[in-house]
């Protein structure tokens, strides 16, 4: 995060970088459960928490699971 007096708080590089990896595993979490029938509400909500705990590994187990039940 970077200041700029009286211009407000701004990411920086690296922060753009991390938000946009959250917002990713966010999305992927969301779209893993609302593929196995979880309300969009619900899977919003629950991809906030496990977001920051699911594991690389497991976020790519998600990615194929979706890719195999599309085919």
């Amino acid at each position: 995060v970077s200041r700029k007096p009286y211009r407000g708080v701004f990411l920086t590089e690296t922060g753009r970088k991390v938000a946009e990896e959250s917002r990713i595993r966010h999305q992927t979490v969301e779209a893993f459960l609302r593929s196995l029938g979880v309300s969009a509400e619900t899977a919003r909500i629950d991809a906030e928490g496990i977001e920051h705990h699911v594991s690389a590994e497991t976020l790519d187990a998600f990615r194929r699971a979706m890719t195999h039940r599309q085919a």
